[in-house]
């Protein structure tokens, strides 16, 4: 297994934080961070070559460890998951199962979702990064459960160090909402997010399956025609700088499962057996992991996957991101069927989805540091 620097993987070219002398451009860049909101107009300044210092992670010799697995990712193909054949079922749900186990993380191929959607669903994300700054303005929450929330970094109000990504957070489900621009944009949400909730649902049916449950045991303990879809679109513009920057730090989902699609440009990383791994993915599938939430309701058997976005130089990176929980309301816990048949004691305490969201939401990406609140 090679070790590369940390944004290797994106082309970028990286040298020790220490030896790093800033350029003349510094200043001019610090007073671009303390007035503007968004990153893709820092990104975007003519002759901009050093990033402000707001944007500049230290990174510890573990983080900047990055290795290409020689294992390969678990490919779920979903069309023998909803398949009649009960023998092509019953392999695909115990294979489901052993990816969450081993890895939190897999791709579903042959999922259904049109080619022309998932495009059209990133062509539309990108016209709206690229509206003017007032327009986007115009979307700027002050609650993380506003529908609709158009921003940068993750949580400024309490970061010291901002990441390198602007983001456009929507409530899809179980009331749909949609900014009015760009033109089309609320019809291929539409489209892309009820077809998405479908595989979803697909999903937890197998993996509740995989866990010794009935189908819909999860579907109906967390209330998931009521469940809470989120969309959130990235914009992770090139930056001059990508080996001090950070796309997203490390973290967990909130969620029970998170579905996500990217414009092709690679970045996302995930952390297997103690080392941070490059994740692709093959053309037209989707990227899955597991969220904290399925991690407390099989009381730690299937772990919700740590991860994170790093940037590089040459292009922009897109990714549309829809979260898929239980209904705000719905009180998580680790299932009593699985405490009974294997004898074990919960490893968490219950917790509403909706304040585990607020608790989550209103603090800084820190690993699993959400879900270390709730473990007994």
């Amino acid at each position: 297994m090679k070790s590369y620097p940390i944004n290797t993987s994106n082309n970028s070219s990286c040298q020790p934080c220490a030896s790093l002398s800033l350029s003349l451009s510094a200043p001019m860049a610090e007073t671009l961070s303390s007035r503007v909101t968004s990153v893709k107009k820092i990104a975007e300044t003519p002759g901009l070559t050093t990033i402000p210092s707001t944007y500049t992670f230290t990174f510890n010799s573990h983080d900047q460890v990055v290795s290409d697995t020689e294992e390969p990712v678990p490919v779920i193909d979903y069309s023998l998951l909803i398949s009649n054949n009960p023998h092509q079922r019953s392999k695909i749900v115990h294979h489901l199962g052993k990816a969450c186990q081993e890895w939190g993380f897999f791709m579903v191929i042959n999922h259904g979702v049109p080619e022309r959607l998932m495009r059209s669903m990133t062509d539309s994300c990108r016209e709206f990064f690229d509206l003017p700054e007032v327009e986007k303005q115009e979307y700027e929450g002050k609650h993380v459960l506003d529908p609709i929330r158009c921003g940068t970094s993750f949580n400024t109000s309490v970061e010291k160090i901002f990441s390198w990504r602007d983001f456009l957070k929507i409530f899809v489900h179980p009331v749909f909402h949609s900014p009015s621009k760009p033109a089309g944009f609320r019809e291929n949400l539409l489209e892309y997010s009820k077809r998405v909730r479908e595989v979803a649902r697909e999903l937890v049916k197998g993996i509740s399956e995989s866990l010794g449950l009935e189908a819909n045991y999860i579907d109906k303990a967390l209330n998931l025609e009521q469940g809470l879809q989120i969309s959130i679109a990235n914009y992770y513009p090139p930056c001059t700088q990508p080996e001090l920057a950070m796309g997203l730090p490390s973290h967990s989902d909130h969620d029970l499962l998170t579905i996500l699609i990217q414009n092709g440009v690679t970045g996302l990383q995930v952390q297997h057996k103690g080392k941070w791994v490059n994740l692709n993915c093959y053309p037209n599938s989707f990227l899955v992991n597991i969220g904290d939430q399925l991690e407390i309701l099989s009381n730690g058997k299937y772990k919700s996957v740590v991860h994170r976005a790093v940037v590089n130089k040459e292009a922009a990176r897109i990714s549309i991101a829809m979260f898929h929980g239980p209904s705000l309301d719905s009180v998580v816990s680790p299932a009593p069927e699985l405490l009974d048949r294997e004898g074990s004691a919960p490893a968490y305490i219950g917790i509403k989805y909706k304040q585990y969201l607020e608790f989550q939401q209103s603090n800084k990406l820190d690993g699993k540091s959400c879900l270390d609140q709730v473990r007994i």
